[in-house]
């Protein structure tokens, strides 16, 4: 992405598609353009040169069969916890009954029934998130969009977020595009993993991960950590991350 003099070209001469379906990691150096590929997967961002496609339409503007979930989870503080997984069905028009109807069932989905009268700073971070979730999901996405939803929670808070993503997602039968730079979360929770390289980004490299469990990273995680710990090896080899290590004075 290019524009005027002094604009930072954020990523050059990169072209991946996702299959239907497909949850794929993206994971890369800091400042190498992931934040901006899903901001034109969603249409806020518009490329200088090239063309952005999602489910074979070209996206020229805020694209509506795209989800975006990002690290904060960005309740309205004056709605309920029910009132903002409607929100979204409420833009489109649905009327209430639906509206309703569809939040209460996300919610149990989610793991937050019994929740839905309660406002977001009466929950914990974690309930929060899968509100965000519920509330992504409520307008029924093509493809989701996720940027690092997870990297501000403690571990055990993070382990059963990815377990609730993984199952919603196969369960809804979901496409999905996972920022993340944890390399182990990349494997437990993705069918491939698209390495990027430093600014301007461009893919340098596709893991296939050829493990089972995916709609189940707990399992995956107990059942093939060897394997895991392989993977990560390589991604670690591909991002150079003991080259930074070694180069950083203390």
């Amino acid at each position: 992405m290019a524009g005027d003099e002094g604009a930072v070209v954020a990523v050059q001469d990169l072209d991946l598609s996702v299959h239907d379906g497909e949850i794929v990691s993206l994971i890369g150096p800091s400042g190498c353009g992931k934040s901006t590929l899903l901001n034109m997967g969603a249409g806020l961002y518009q490329p200088s040169t090239g063309e952005v496609f999602v489910d074979g339409d070209k996206v020229i503007a805020p694209n509506p069969h795209v989800g975006f979930m990002l690290q904060k989870d960005l309740l309205l503080p004056w709605r309920t916890i029910c009132g903002n997984v409607e929100f979204g069905l409420e833009i489109q028009g649905a009327g209430a009954a639906e509206r309703r109807d569809r939040a209460m069932v996300l919610l149990q989905n989610c793991r937050l029934g019994g929740f839905e009268n309660h406002y977001p700073h009466q929950l914990s971070g974690g309930m929060r998130q899968r509100a965000a979730l519920a509330r992504t999901l409520a307008v029924d996405p093509k493809v989701l969009l996720l940027d690092e939803p997870f990297s501000a929670l403690d571990a055990q808070t993070k382990m059963i977020l990815q377990q609730d993503l993984a199952k919603t997602l196969a369960s809804e039968k979901k496409t999905a595009l996972f920022i993340t730079h944890d390399l182990a979360e990349s494997v437990a929770l993705s069918d491939r993993v698209f390495v990027m390289s430093q600014r301007p980004g461009t893919i340098v490299e596709i893991i296939d991960v050829a493990l089972p469990h995916r709609a189940d990273p707990m399992i995956r995680m107990r059942e093939c950590q060897k394997e895991i710990a392989d993977y990560v090896a390589r991604l670690m080899d591909l991002l150079h991350v003991g080259e930074i290590a070694n180069s950083v004075e203390i």
